[in-house]
């Protein structure tokens, strides 16, 4: 007789052979992986020290700060450079890997004898470096040709562009400014080939190209203008011209106030050729999305619209429940006391906050089974996916391991051990530096309950609640993290992406539960004041748009707009200013988008003295599009739910929406918190906030579990200047 043990066991000895084979793969994977040693002949090898330069006081707030007066002449000459150095955002940072081969611009120019930087070949011989990356200012010619839907930018030479008739021709101009690849995009006539100011083909109206990504610095970044070009087609055949930079795109830094300084830059470029435009308008999604809600809160005379895509507020209120979706996942994998009932990934949900689907393939399962055999445990194929692994699994390492972010084989060994690759480190001239020189994280889960709505509404019990805040820990400091690596048979230890869930980087109980991770309130303060939060402060046109893409785990969660409105009311006590689309994603709603920004804007231009709330058009609602572009509702309350306390509205019905670790822990949907005040249990008792759970049964155990005390989302941000 066959019994369920005798299945199980096959089934387990099943998944321990496939393992075997995954890692044997791997290891001659390994073998002739590009190690640091066998890097590119473009490889930094030496670091160049920064030379002072101007930081912008942001006290109170970078908002009310005014900028420097320019000290560079614009605009840049063609065959000259622009500036290298920014004009208010600090020191350059270094090593700083230059990208102009990868943006088809061939190779920067060379500023040092040193060593410093990437080499420079004429041939095969290195004729010097490049540390900071600059190109002359330079014209190029295109046009775009549609096929099947989609457009291609193609370039042509002079004579080419002179004779041109069947087709639209732009003039692209392309350089470097703060050390990154601007490009400049005019729709032009034939006749005006040669003329770098010719503009009869313009409609006087710009948009300014942002793009997403995640990025910690240390790149120049590419960008090809046939990318910035296709991005913006049908805008370019209406007329507009489009600007952009590198230096605007999150792939390569969230410094925010160095994407400010260089779109100022950019701009200031483009007006000293070609006069002021009627309108500048913001576009670009995810990263690209809340770049423009940061540039439009904190500064004046960039963008007069916002068209954020995808968006979040900022990146930096995101990683405070991204950085809990690699603990939670280490939770469930590695430390649960029944890890079965978590392989119910609606379950999880409860606690992630972010969608969770059972049966939805993983595209790196294969590393769960391969980890828990490592880890002594028995191995298993996960049996479903969650947006917390879908959308973010890597990051955490990357934005938050100063061990792990390097981009190889950009850099030698010699200066990867030199540098500290974090988010962190890339904002440390603002947040500041530690004892050991790690710049500072705002992230803390100190007094977090996790799951505590969960355990309210009955979905967990409370044994489960107190084992996971028991054991969920947090992250380690910076200083005690180690890159990741998994070992597989015969010692063989792979340095890549491989340690589950960062496990070996989260603390664990011992005689009490696991340590939590306090961040730097003073780095919390600075973040506020140099602008890298979005507190709502924004009068301008908003059109926050987004493809519905919940039931794919994607990472651009439907909630994100919404924590961008309530920050705006919050401030404002209103979000007139501020319009949401949801779409089906099979209908793209950007064209739209942009015809609605121009009346709204034109209606600002003829009327100056009205605000952005009053000058929005009638017709301008929260809107839900079908598929065929069709519109299922609009209004007021289509978007009503959980987040304002209203009954769902028919949008909210229609593209349902889900939270965060943080919300389902009992927080605000605002996600503006990065420190909790904390109160004693027996506090959080008296105000109810287990009810309808009778916790104070069980007071000594949460008091154990909780030893400093739980979150009281009543209260202020602790790491908010009073004075904001």
């Amino acid at each position: 007789m066959i019994t369920a043990e005798v299945v199980m066991g096959k089934k387990t000895g099943f998944i321990f052979l496939i393992t075997l084979i995954l890692g044997a793969i791997l290891v001659a994977v390994f073998r002739y992986y590009p190690h640091h040693d066998e890097a590119s002949t473009r490889q930094i090898n030496a670091i160049a020290q920064p030379n002072a330069n101007t930081l912008l006081n942001f006290t109170p707030h970078v908002s009310n700060v005014p900028r420097p007066a320019e000290s560079f002449e614009f605009p840049i000459a063609l065959g000259e450079t622009g500036p290298m150095t920014n004009l208010y955002s600090g020191p350059n940072q270094y090593p700083f890997f230059c990208m102009t081969q990868e943006s088809e611009l061939g190779q920067p120019l060379v500023d040092n004898q040193q060593g410093l930087g990437i080499p420079v070949y004429s041939g095969e011989q290195v004729i010097g470096y490049s540390k900071d990356c600059s190109l002359p200012s330079q014209l190029f010619y295109f046009t775009l040709i549609e096929q099947g839907g989609s457009f291609s930018a193609v370039r042509l030479n002079e004579e080419t562009a002179r004779s041109h008739h069947s087709s639209p021709l732009f003039r692209v101009e392309q350089g470097t400014i703060n050390r990154f690849i601007y490009t400049l995009v005019m729709p032009i006539s034939r006749q005006e080939v040669g003329n770098r100011q010719g503009q009869s083909q313009w409609n006087k109206k710009l948009i300014y190209q942002f793009n997403g990504g995640s990025g910690i610095g240390y790149r120049q970044g590419r960008q090809k203008a046939t990318r910035v070009m296709t991005r913006q087609a049908q805008q370019l055949l209406d007329g507009y011209a489009v600007i952009s930079s590198s230096g605007n795109k999150t792939s390569y830094t969230y410094n925010m106030l160095l994407a400010e300084d260089t779109a100022r830059r950019v701009k200031r470029q483009f007006v000293s050729l070609y006069g002021e435009p009627l309108y500048t308008v913001g576009i670009g999604g995810s990263g690209g999305g809340l770049a423009q809600y940061l540039i439009g809160q904190n500064s004046q005379g960039i963008l007069d619209g916002l068209i954020p895509l995808y968006s979040y507020p900022d990146m930096i209120t995101q990683t405070t429940y991204a950085l809990d979706c690699d603990l939670l996942n280490n939770y469930f994998t590695f430390r649960a006391d029944n890890p079965k009932a978590w392989r119910d990934w609606e379950r999880r949900r409860l606690i992630e906050g972010l969608n969770a689907i059972n049966e939805f393939p993983q595209k790196a399962g294969f590393l769960q089974p391969l980890n828990q055999l490592m880890a002594g445990f028995a191995p298993s194929f996960p049996d479903g996916n969650s947006e917390c692994i879908n959308g973010y699994f890597g990051l955490s390492a990357f934005i938050n391991n100063p061990r792990q972010g390097f981009l190889r084989p950009f850099f030698s060994d010699e200066v990867i051990a030199q540098t500290r690759w974090s988010y962190w480190q890339d904002l440390k001239h603002i947040f500041g530096t530690d004892e050991q020189g790690f710049g500072k994280s705002t992230w803390d889960n100190v007094g977090v309950q996790y799951g505590l709505n969960a355990l309210r509404e009955g979905h967990i019990s409370f044994d489960e609640f107190i084992h996971i805040n028991h054991h969920i820990g947090g992250w380690k400091p910076q200083s005690e993290m180690r890159q990741e690596e998994i070992a597989l048979p015969l010692g063989t230890r792979i340095p890549i992406w491989l340690t589950l869930w960062g496990n070996h980087n989260i603390t664990k109980a011992s005689d009490g539960p696991a340590s939590r991770h306090s961040g730097s309130i003073p780095a919390m303060e600075q973040a506020y004041r140099s602008g890298q939060v979005f507190i709502g402060k924004v009068d301008l046109p908003i059109i926050d748009a987004r493809h519905y893409l919940e039931n794919e785990l994607d990472m651009h969660h439907m909630s994100a707009s919404f924590y961008s409105r309530v920050r705006i009311a919050q401030h404002k006590g209103h979000s007139d200013n501020h319009v949401i689309w949801v779409a089906h994603k099979d209908h793209n709603p950007t064209t739209a988008a942009f015809a609605a920004m121009d009346t709204w804007l034109l209606t600002m231009k003829q009327n100056p003295q009205l605000s952005a709330a009053a000058a929005k058009p009638v017709s301008l609602q929260d809107t839900c599009f079908n598929e065929d572009g069709s519109i299922y509702a609009a209004g007021s309350s289509v978007f009503d739910g959980q987040w304002n306390n209203k009954p769902q509205g028919q949008c909210q019905s229609r593209f349902p929406m889900f939270s965060t670790s943080r919300i389902q822990a009992g927080g605000g949907w605002a996600g503006d918190l990065f420190k909790c005040a904390l109160v004693s249990v027996e506090t959080a008792i008296e105000k109810g906030w287990y009810l309808p759970f009778n916790a104070r049964a069980h007071l000594d155990i949460l008091k154990k579990t909780f030893p400093e005390g739980v979150c009281d989302y009543t209260g202020r941000d602790v790491g908010r200047p009073s004075d904001l």
